[in-house]
């Protein structure tokens, strides 16, 4: 059995600051982390693979050359393999273009039994990304999974997807997409020897660019992505509050009107 994780290299958000003048964020000596989401996806294809030596793990990302980084960190936690997309040509693009070249690249890395993928990255917050992919390699899909079961023939799945009033409980098989959240599980740290022998791996990462991946230019990159992010900023912070002060309540009450009045000009 053969499982992908689809993860993605994102700035630590704790550490985001936007520059007051171009409105653009500011990256330089932010820290990138993997994405938390995308850690709970890896963390449930380990856990699969624990159980199951024949299963192998795969983890694809698309990004600049660092990601590199990302992806020995996955091998560190148990990844048999990664694979980054690092090419300009890829650069910008939107969560639309995103879904093209991932789905190509895993198309072109063979037969797969599951794909796994975050509900979301932190930078971004569209949980559109998983879901494109699956319409795109036409696989059945559940998102927001909150809790996996695999049956020992490795076929059927039953999940739990969370929703905002409750859960639904689903039946499906493999090949499928699930995204997951991170009530699925608690993902592992990296071991000392996973972190020797993921440094020492340089030939499990295999880096490819549009070319090799055999995707159409047309399809991705900044040009090619039907939406556009124009302006960053920082809400202004809110004003001093007020104390409404009074002996009584009624006279608390009329001193609120008052301002509320003078407010909102009524």
């Amino acid at each position: 059995m053969r499982i992908i994780v689809c993860a993605k290299q994102v700035p630590d958000t704790s550490e985001v600051r936007i520059d007051p003048v171009k409105k653009t964020i500011i990256r330089d000596g932010v820290p990138s982390i993997l994405n938390p989401d995308d850690a709970n996806a890896l963390e449930e294809a380990l856990r699969i693979k624990d159980n199951n030596p024949d299963v192998t793990v795969s983890v694809v990302t698309m990004g600049p050359p660092q990601a590199k980084d990302m992806l020995i960190e996955c091998l560190a936690m148990g990844a048999d393999e990664g694979v980054l997309i690092s090419d300009r040509a890829v650069g910008g693009s939107d969560t639309w273009a995103t879904s093209n070249a991932l789905s190509a690249t895993i198309a072109k890395m063979g037969p797969f039994d599951m794909i796994f993928a975050g509900r979301q990255a932190i930078d971004g917050d569209t949980a559109q990304v998983g879901p494109q992919i699956a319409e795109k390699l036409d696989l059945p899909q559940v998102t927001y999974v909150t809790e996996f079961e695999i049956a020992k023939n490795l076929k059927d799945i039953k999940v739990k997807r969370q929703l905002e009033d409750g859960y639904e409980e689903i039946e499906i098989q493999t090949p499928c997409m699930l995204t997951a959240i991170k009530e699925l599980n608690s993902p592992r740290y990296m071991s000392i020897g996973g972190i020797v022998d993921a440094c020492s791996a340089d030939a499990d990462i295999k880096v490819w660019n549009a070319k090799d991946i055999e995707v159409d230019l047309k399809t991705v990159g900044l040009e090619a992505s039907p939406t556009n992010v124009y302006r960053s900023f920082t809400p202004a912070p809110k004003g001093k509050g007020i104390m409404i002060e009074g002996d009584s309540v009624k006279e608390q009450a009329k001193v609120l009107l008052t301002h509320l009045k003078a407010k909102h000009l009524i």
